[in-house]
């Protein structure tokens, strides 16, 4: 289960229990319209809540991330999770974003908020 809202410079996104495929599209759906409309957004993932994930939405994932690598700018995921954190470190093969792991959520959003003036002109 997630939750996606749209903040001041950033879409943050909550990961509960398991990340499912479903899930992963809701993402995608409200990242792509953020994309659309407003330009390149700054991510937080916060995935501190997340128990597992299923395979289909790591596929998913790194197929979304080869078809956006240069529609972001500052990727935040927030886990103490060693495999959350590997993959996140895989996504930096696969994209032009500033992704950064953190393991405490309030330096996380500090740090996606530095560039969320940045928009479309980026």
């Amino acid at each position: 289960m997630i939750s996606v809202t749209h903040e001041p410079g950033y879409v943050s996104v909550a990961v509960f229990n398991e990340f499912t495929v479903h899930d992963f599209r809701q993402f995608e759906d409200d990242v792509r319209y953020k994309i659309n409309f407003e330009g390149k957004p700054n991510l937080l993932f916060d995935m501190t809540g997340m128990v597992r994930y299923t395979l289909d939405m790591a596929v998913e994932e790194y197929k979304f991330a080869k078809t956006h690598r240069n529609d972001f700018g500052r990727v935040a995921v927030v886990t103490t999770d060693q495999w959350v954190a590997w993959s996140a470190w895989v996504n930096t093969l696969f994209s032009e974003a500033r992704i950064e792991i953190f393991d405490n959520l309030e330096e996380a959003v500090n740090w996606v908020r530095q560039d969320g003036t940045q928009g479309a002109a980026a």
